[in-house]
């Protein structure tokens, strides 16, 4: 094989390898052992995506042929990975001319095939990206300001890097264990309306685990739907529902970066071990334009900063005066439909069960909101058992709060649990 063919997109990969090849391998770590059903799969989970990088680094090298050889068992392996048939047929047309970029094919060709041709080259730079800017070691997602024990992992996407970052909680706070390539929203994010074909963004949670068995085989191994619209989505009219994050059809490895109708879409492989590894209910799930990542010293203190707001309401709560618990919830206060003075009965009525015990907040998770949207506010979604003094147990509370005019008010409260 040639290997003194001018090819420009070939040569310019080894400036992306030689500083970001070392970043990918260190984030990159197994799970443990999957149930047998899926164990092949979960197996797999990113397997695909770091072979294919393995062969973008041996091209910049300008060892093509070995990395022909690669791509050629990628291939064999995964038929319908179309970025890695595209990478194939580069390098067979390397044998013979130069090839100026990914998916250099003949001018009639490139017409016709325009619009995928221009899909396979997003996802390839998408990808390249993601191997170049990586999170820096140890940082966490800004929303991330505390994970309570029941939140055992916890999930971010960053839209603009269609990526999805998947984190185990422990005690020493979360840990990036993996990443994956994503697809999302045919017209971008920021979901209001039903049908526009946005993805939303926001805090949410997983609320279930479908069954593949009950699904159409669009969705592939499985799906994992969201809370959307939250009560933050509802406040501001956003309408819509069925976000999940689901698989891809048996016929297709990936989707392009934006070929959704509003959910967020992983490779079979990489959906079953999230699939396996999450928790329905507790897992957070964070969609975000574009993540900020931040030292969870700097998360603590931001969270520090909310604390004596929760602080003082659960101070007024245990005192027993409604009066002087009421300040905390804004005016256009509503939990499940109900406002503020119909709900206030359910107020009185879990005052009175104290019988004037204090409360304590037990597996408290506090999650940050803030976004650039004219009806944006700063908000925190806040969880916790709500343990009267001498109980063992008490309800698992959810509270939404709002900064309005520098005070944090309460605009939705919910039992969860």
């Amino acid at each position: 094989m040639n290997r003194a063919i001018p090819a420009i997109f070939f040569i310019a990969l080894l400036a992306v390898f030689t500083a970001g090849s070392s970043a990918w391998a260190s984030t990159k770590t197994k799970a443990r052992p999957p149930a047998r059903a899926t164990q092949r799969a979960a197996v797999e989970d990113g397997l695909a995506e770091a072979q294919l990088i393995a062969i973008y680094r041996l091209i910049g090298q300008a060892r093509t042929r070995e990395a022909l050889h690669q791509t050629e068992q990628l291939v064999q392996a995964h038929p319908h990975f179309l970025l890695a048939q595209l990478v194939l047929g580069d390098l067979l047309s390397a044998q013979t001319r130069p090839v100026r970029m990914l998916g250099d094919v003949p001018d009639t060709a490139a017409t016709a095939a325009a619009p995928a041709l221009a899909e396979l080259r997003e996802e390839s730079q998408q990808r390249l990206r993601a191997l170049r800017e990586r999170p820096p070691a140890g940082a966490i997602p800004s929303q991330f300001l505390e994970l309570s024990g029941k939140n055992r992992h916890a999930i971010a996407v960053d839209t603009s890097r269609s990526r999805l970052y998947l984190f185990e909680n422990s005690a020493a706070g979360p840990r990036l264990v993996a990443d994956y390539y994503i697809s999302q929203g045919k017209s971008g994010t920021d979901k209001t309306a039903e049908g526009d074909l946005r993805t939303p963004l926001g805090v949410y949670f997983i609320s279930s685990s479908l069954n593949p068995k009950s699904l159409k085989s669009f969705y592939g191994v499985g799906a994992l739907p969201i809370n959307y619209p939250n009560p933050y989505d509802l406040r501001r009219g956003r309408s819509g529902g069925g976000i999940w994050l689901h698989g891809t059809p048996p016929n297709l490895y990936a989707r392009a970066p934006k070929s959704t109708d509003g959910c967020v879409v992983l490779a079979n492989p990489d959906l079953a071990h999230i699939i396996q590894t999450v928790e329905v209910r507790t897992t957070p799930v964070v969609i975000a334009q574009q993540l900020q990542w931040v030292s969870p010293v700097s998360a603590q203190a931001e969270r520090k900063g909310f604390e004596p707001a929760l602080q003082a309401w659960r101070n007024a709560k245990s005192s027993g005066d409604v009066s002087a618990v009421l300040p905390y919830y804004s005016s256009d206060f509503n939990s499940y439909g109900k406002p503020l003075t119909d709900w206030l009965p359910n107020l009185r009525s879990d005052m009175a069960k104290l019988k004037g015990r204090s409360i304590e907040l037990k597996e408290l998770s506090v999650l940050q909101w803030k976004d650039n949207s004219k009806d944006s506010a700063d908000t925190m979604v806040v969880t916790f058992g709500e343990v009267a003094s001498g109980a063992q147990t008490g309800p698992v509370r959810r509270q939404y709060w709002l900064r309005l005019g520098g005070q944090w008010k309460i605009f939705f409260e919910g039992v969860i649990g």
